[in-house]
C-alpha cells in the first residue's frame, strides 16, 4: 500500500471535508489586471505579483518580456509540474526527478488576419517529459494519463471554456 500521509494528500483530504461539508466550498475565482504599456507590452497584476508581457520585435515589440503565447506554455508546464507532483503522492508513485519542456506551433497569420482560415492560437502543442525514479514504466504511464486528465492549464487547452468580455467606455 503507498504512503498516502503526506502533505499535499492532506491538502487534498482536508479539501475533500470541507466541500463535503459545504459544496459551494469547491468554488474558487482567480483574477489578474492589465494595464497597456508601450508598444505592445503589457504589466499584469496577480494578487501582490508583477509580470510584464512584451513580444519579439518580429511581432511589434521591444521584446523586453516573454510574451502571451510563451507564458501560455509557461503556464501549463508549472500546472503540469504541480499536478505530477500531487498525483504521484496521491497515487503512491515516487521519482527522482521531473523536468518538462514544450513547444507550439502558431501560424502568425491568424493573428494578423492575413487568413482567416487560419487560427490564431496555437496549431498543436508538444510537452515532452523526462521523469527518473524507482517506480516503473507502467507507473509513469499511468500518472501520466492521470495528469493529463486533472491538470487545469491542460483542460482550458483541450475544452472549450466560455469567455465573455464586458466593454466599459470612458470618456
Amino acid at each position: 500500500m503507498p504512503d498516502t500521509d503526506t502533505a499535499l494528500n492532506a491538502i487534498a483530504s482536508a479539501t475533500a471535508d470541507a466541500v463535503a461539508a459545504k459544496p459551494s466550498n469547491a468554488q474558487v475565482v482567480f483574477g489578474a489586471s492589465a494595464v497597456a504599456g508601450e508598444g505592445v507590452s503589457s504589466d499584469i497584476a496577480i494578487r501582490s505579483f508583477s509580470v510584464s508581457v512584451d513580444e519579439p520585435a518580429s511581432l511589434g515589440g521591444g521584446d523586453t518580456a516573454p510574451n502571451p503565447v510563451e507564458y501560455y506554455l509557461t503556464a501549463l508546464l508549472s500546472c503540469q509540474v504541480v499536478t505530477y507532483r500531487f498525483w504521484a503522492e496521491r497515487l503512491g508513485i515516487a521519482f527522482d526527478d521531473l523536468t518538462l519542456r514544450a513547444e507550439g506551433d502558431l501560424d502568425v497569420r491568424g493573428f494578423f488576419g492575413l487568413d482567416t482560415d487560419v487560427r490564431p492560437g496555437f496549431t498543436a502543442v508538444r510537452v515532452f517529459v523526462d521523469i527518473t525514479g524507482p517506480a516503473s514504466d507502467d507507473d509513469y504511464r499511468r500518472l501520466r494519463d492521470v495528469v493529463e486528465q486533472h491538470c487545469p492549464i491542460q483542460d482550458l487547452t483541450v475544452n472549450p471554456t466560455p469567455v465573455s468580455t464586458e466593454l466599459h467606455v470612458t470618456r
